[in-house]
């Protein structure tokens, strides 16, 4: 697992990051980063169904950064 506070101070300049989510976790966290997809692998609990996921992903990522948080691309893909 990724240190929060590293994980966030490593967000504060950036306007856009690109993640993978692995859904269906048994909880939430941001496992680790893959550097050859310059992406953070992040575990999800919510099913990939009906949005759940995507919800789930922006809540937590909301939460974490205390910013507004929307997916620019990737809606139904694993790559965000």
């Amino acid at each position: 697992m990724t240190n929060l506070k590293e994980i966030s101070d490593s967000f504060v300049n950036k306007k856009t990051f690109k993640v993978i989510v692995k859904a269906n976790s048994n909880q939430n966290l941001i496992r680790n980063f893959n550097p050859d997809k310059n992406a953070y692998l992040v575990e999800i609990k919510a099913k990939p169904e009906k949005n759940k996921a995507n919800k789930e992903l922006i809540n937590y990522f909301s939460h974490l950064l205390k910013k507004k948080i929307k997916i620019i691309k990737g809606l139904r893909s694993k790559e965000k």
